[in-house]
């Protein structure tokens, strides 16, 4: 075998991204939480950035004016980064993206130099002004983090009277504690992990049980939720006197029976009449399945909007726009700009002031970009989709996000982290801006609809449903095709699950 070594000319092409065009696809995803989040993070680590004080709008003008050459200069497109490399136009938009990664420069460290020396600036831009610091102040009114589960559960245990060796055995079984407030783990597990000193079963029996009666609210620390109902059934019957004898016969051998709802079947074992059953069904729904949630839950989440609808009714028109006030305004500070061109002060100074400049610059116009582009979208949106402002969710329209894209001239990636995690608040409520970008089908009409629009007929179908004889899925594809929409039962099976609600059977009501 012969082996030679030459040289050879091939050519390809190849994308490559600047930290600063990942940065900037980062910067248009993010939802409004975040993005206040990122500008504290900024403000935070760059000296040269601030918040723009009240009567500084000249200034502002001045920066608009600057920012609307530089985007005369780039075109009126918008920036876009796709995955596809053979995707139309992309080679030009990484080109306006590398421009700009040029223009700010490849530096991007925060608050230190090139040798790692830490360099305080706060105070010598500060100095002699007497004013308090806008950037201190606006992170020292952030929310505190509430206590965890974890947390207050150990203060309520710090707080009972029990031998040591039960305290201990306690905090450790909180540990194992999750967030619905429920004690899972087996306990061959609990012991075999347990310290040495803590290998004791009736040990783990006691102080479960002491747990289950202590800790507030009540429930916690239960196995399941028929154990977790029990303890809160027992605790009022206890401390009010109640009469809870049904409802606890029912959740200690009836519970898979109540979640399918076969109380006819409950009834002719019990010999409990069905008003009796209803009754007390009713009166389960008073107690908590989730004790734990009720301390720290953090399941939900604050819906923040990117974007508020308003009606005029004069010119019978909607209107977009970006729900910015809460974003700090952010301007570069004049005394670093000036620092930067004093002669006088050290080079290494001056280029590291310079850096953050640059950095300061970037993060300013990529908010801007990001608000033009997520306006643009919106804008979009309420053209397309006006008969859902008007209507309501059955008069949703099929809106592909490539038919957006290529309405603006940007990429169908582009539209796709614009609206990612975004909000839309309107005059009928908070909505999701992905959910305007649904496919669809067609009407018995040839009208297209939405499949968002499909769901809110199906719903408004069920929910008008005669609740002692309710409809079939097969019954419910029937309804939906009366009012022409034809699609398959599955489909109707699968919409019903997304939207939490039951069968024929769970659905049906008694008496």
């Amino acid at each position: 075998m012969r082996i030679d070594a030459g040289q050879h000319m091939r050519l390809s092409q190849q994308m490559k991204l600047a930290p600063r065009m990942i940065q900037s696809m980062e910067i248009l995803q993010m939802t409004q939480q975040a993005l206040e989040e990122r500008i504290e993070q900024e403000l935070a680590n760059n000296p040269t950035l601030e918040l723009q004080e009240p009567g500084s709008d000249e200034k502002q003008i001045a920066s608009e004016l600057k920012q609307e050459e530089r985007d005369s200069r780039e075109g009126e497109r918008e920036l876009y980064v796709s995955d596809d490399a053979e995707a139309k136009n992309t080679g030009d938009d990484f080109e306006r993206l590398n421009n700009i990664s040029e223009e700010y420069g490849d530096s991007w460290a925060a608050n230190t130099t090139g040798t790692g020396e830490k360099i305080d600036f706060q105070q010598r831009a500060a100095k002699g002004t007497g004013e308090r610091d806008a950037k201190i102040d606006a992170m020292a009114n952030t929310a505190a983090r509430g206590a965890s589960l974890y947390e207050q559960l150990i203060d309520q245990w710090r707080m009972v009277e029990l031998p040591e060796e039960e305290i201990l055995m306690g905090v450790y079984l909180i540990g194992f504690v999750d967030g619905d407030g429920y004690l899972r783990t087996e306990d061959s597990v609990l012991l075999d992990q347990a310290p040495g000193d803590l290998k004791d079963e009736k040990l783990l029996e006691g102080t479960i049980y002491a747990l289950q009666r202590t800790l507030e609210p009540t429930g916690l620390c239960a196995r399941d939720i028929r154990e977790c109902f029990l303890l809160q059934i027992d605790a009022k019957m206890r401390n009010e006197g109640v009469d809870l004898a049904v409802e606890r016969l029912l959740v200690n051998e009836y519970l898979k029976e109540i979640e399918g709802n076969k109380l006819p079947m409950i009834a002719k074992k019990t010999g409990l009449e069905m008003e009796d059953i209803t009754a007390a069904i009713a009166k389960l729904r008073q107690f908590t399945p989730h004790p734990g949630r009720l301390l720290a839950d953090e399941s939900p989440q604050r819906i923040t909007p990117d974007a508020i609808v308003d009606f005029i009714e004069d010119e019978d028109c909607y209107v977009a726009r970006l729900a910015s006030e809460r974003l700090p305004q952010l301007q570069i500070s004049e005394s670093y700009a000036e620092m930067a061109k004093d002669k006088g002060v050290e080079k290494k100074t001056r280029d590291f002031i310079n850096n953050n400049i640059r950095s300061a610059s970037w993060i300013i116009d990529a908010v801007h970009q990001r608000s033009s582009t997520l306006l643009r979208v919106v804008n979009v949106v309420l053209n397309a989709q006006r008969e859902f402002f008007d209507v309501g969710e059955q008069a949703l329209k099929p809106l592909p996000m490539t038919v957006v894209a290529d309405q603006l001239g940007i990429h169908v990636a582009t539209v796709s982290r614009a609206v990612n995690e975004k909000y839309i608040q309107t005059p009928r409520g908070i909505y999701p801006l992905r959910m305007f970008f649904s496919g669809g089908t067609e009407t018995g009409d040839g009208e297209s609809v939405s499949w968002s629009a499909v769901q809110a007929k199906l719903k408004e179908i069920i929910d008008g449903e005669n609740k002692m004889k309710p409809l079939s899925d097969d019954s419910l594809v029937e309804a939906l095709k009366n009012a022409g929409i034809d699609i398959a039962r599955r489909t109707v099976a699968k919409y019903r699950k997304q939207m939490n609600i039951g069968t024929a059977r769970q659905r049906k009501q008694f008496g």
